[in-house]
C-alpha cells in the first residue's frame, strides 16, 4: 500500500518534468527554425530591382571593412551576414580590392564571389620570398604600380602594428614584415596602401604560424623574423629550412656566431656568388662573422615557410653546413666534417 502511495505521489512530478522536456526541445527546434530563417534572409538580395552602385574596396580591407562598406551603401542586409557567408564560403580571405559595380539585386554569396573574382583594372604583383624593403620598391616601380621613391618613403611610416613598435626611423624599419605574396591593387593605390596592404598580409600570417612556435625558443616576434630572414637567404631548398633553423639555434646556444653568408650579403651593393675575406670582415652588427648572436633586425622578407621554420626548428644536433653544387647542403655536428665536406664539394664544384 505505502509503495503503491509513493508510485502515484511521484507521477505528476514525473509527467511536470516530461512537459518541460518537450518545452525545451521545441524552444530548440523553433529557435533553431528561427535562425536558420533569419540567415537564409540575409543571403537574399538586400534590394531587388535596384541600380548598381559604385564600390570602392580600399588596398589592405579585412572582410569586416569591406561589409562594413557594402552595408554602409545598401549593398548588402547585414555586415555581420556578410562575414559569416564569406568565412563559411572559404573566400573571406580572398576579397580583392578594387572598384566595383556592385548590384544590391544579387545574393550575398554571388557579391562575395564578385569580390574574389577581383576587377579588370586590378593591378597584380607578386613579391618573391627574401626580397628586400629595396628590391619590392625597384619591382614595383619596374611594373609601374609605384614610384621607387614614394615606396621608401611610405615604408619609413608610422603604421599601427606592435611589431613595428619602437623601430628606428627609415624604411628598412618594415625589413621583414612586408609579406611576400601575390597582390592586387588599383590604379589610384598610393604607396602607403600597399606598404599597409603587405604589413597586415604578415599580421595575418604570422597570427597563424605563431601558434607552432617551440615553447622553449627564448626569443620575441622580431627576433625570430629575423631569424626567418636568414633561413629565407641561406635556403634553397624548402625541406632544409628546418634544419638550417636548427643549426643557428644550436650555435645561438652554445654562443657560437653565426657565421651566416647571408648577412654579409645583405652588407653588399650586389650578391656575389663567391665571398672574399675582405667582405667577411666588414665591421657591421650584421656581420655575423664578426658579432656574436643575432644581427639588429632582419635581412630580407620572410615567407610562411621560413617562418614556420623560425619558430619550429628541426631538433638535431647539427652546427655546420655547406652548400652543395646542386643548391642543398650537407649538414655535420663537428668542425672536422664540416671541413671534409666543404673540402669535397667545394672540388666537386671546381
Amino acid at each position: 500500500m505505502a509503495q503503491e502511495l509513493e508510485t502515484s505521489y511521484q507521477t505528476p512530478r514525473v509527467r511536470s518534468w516530461r512537459r518541460l522536456l518537450v518545452l525545451i526541445l521545441m524552444f530548440i527546434i523553433l529557435s533553431a527554425g528561427a535562425g536558420v530563417y533569419y540567415f537564409y534572409n540575409l543571403m537574399q538580395p538586400a534590394r531587388p530591382g535596384a541600380p548598381v552602385v559604385n564600390v570602392d574596396i580600399a588596398p589592405g580591407s579585412s572582410s569586416a571593412a569591406i561589409a562594413a562598406v557594402l552595408a554602409r551603401q545598401g549593398v548588402i542586409k547585414s555586415a555581420l551576414g556578410f562575414r559569416v557567408a564569406a568565412y563559411l564560403s572559404g573566400l573571406d580571405r580572398q576579397l580583392k580590392p578594387g572598384h566595383y559595380l556592385i548590384s544590391p539585386g544579387l545574393s550575398l554569396s554571388e557579391i562575395i564571389r564578385q569580390l574574389a573574382a577581383g576587377t579588370d583594372d586590378a593591378l597584380e604583383f607578386t613579391i618573391p620570398e627574401g626580397y628586400t624593403v629595396r628590391q619590392i620598391a625597384a619591382l614595383l616601380q619596374q611594373k609601374g604600380i609605384a614610384r621607387e621613391e614614394d615606396f621608401l618613403r611610405a615604408a619609413a611610416g608610422d603604421y599601427p602594428f606592435e611589431f613595428l613598435r619602437d623601430l628606428p626611423p627609415g624604411p628598412e624599419r618594415v625589413q621583414g614584415f612586408l609579406f611576400p605574396d601575390t597582390y592586387q591593387v588599383t590604379p589610384e593605390a598610393r604607396a602607403e596602401d600597399i606598404v599597409m596592404l603587405m604589413l597586415r598580409q604578415f599580421d595575418q600570417v604570422y597570427r597563424e604560424v605563431s601558434r607552432e612556435k617551440d615553447p622553449a625558443l627564448p626569443y620575441n616576434t622580431r627576433q625570430i623574423v629575423t631569424m626567418a630572414s636568414i633561413v629565407e637567404r641561406e635556403a634553397q631548398v624548402d625541406a632544409e629550412r628546418p634544419l638550417i633553423a636548427g643549426v643557428f639555434y644550436n650555435r645561438l646556444q652554445r654562443g657560437m656566431r653565426l657565421e651566416s653568408c647571408a648577412t654579409v650579403e645583405y652588407l653588399l651593393p650586389e650578391p656575389k656568388a663567391v665571398l672574399t675575406y675582405q667582405d667577411l670582415a666588414i665591421d657591421s652588427p650584421y656581420n655575423t662573422y664578426r658579432v656574436n648572436g643575432l644581427p639588429p633586425g632582419p635581412i630580407a622578407n620572410p615567407g610562411r615557410a621560413a617562418l614556420q621554420a623560425a619558430l619550429k626548428p628541426a631538433a638535431t644536433g647539427y652546427l655546420y653546413f655547406v652548400a652543395k653544387p646542386d643548391g642543398s647542403h650537407h649538414f655535420s655536428r663537428t668542425l672536422a666534417e664540416h671541413n671534409q665536406a666543404a673540402a669535397r664539394y667545394q672540388q666537386a664544384g671546381q
